[in-house]
């Protein structure tokens, strides 16, 4: 998985690796991603934008560890939801 990828990159801190990926990820959590590669950059108005489309609230204070862990556990808990890879039921 791409957006997996992209994670152990923002995890290094590697935002230019990570911006690659989910440039072209247009999932809510490649958008939540792409805007934590925004921070990382210093980027804030584009960080706020890629915010909004993943339907997140902007964070007041910027903590790369707690949001990426809250994107990881957002990502298992879609990959674990009933009907997560089709939404009918079938897989």
């Amino acid at each position: 998985m791409a957006i997996g990828t992209a994670i152990r990159h923002l995890k290094k801190g590697d935002w230019r690796k990570a911006h690659e990926i989910v440039q072209s990820d247009e999932s809510t959590e490649g958008c939540w991603a792409h805007g934590i590669v925004h921070m990382l950059e210093g980027d804030v108005g584009n960080a706020r934008y890629w915010y909004r489309r993943a339907h997140r609230s902007f964070p007041r204070e910027f903590d790369l560890p707690v949001e990426i862990d809250a994107l990881v556990a957002s990502i298992k808990e879609h990959q674990d939801a009933p009907n997560a890879s089709t939404g009918d039921g079938h897989a």
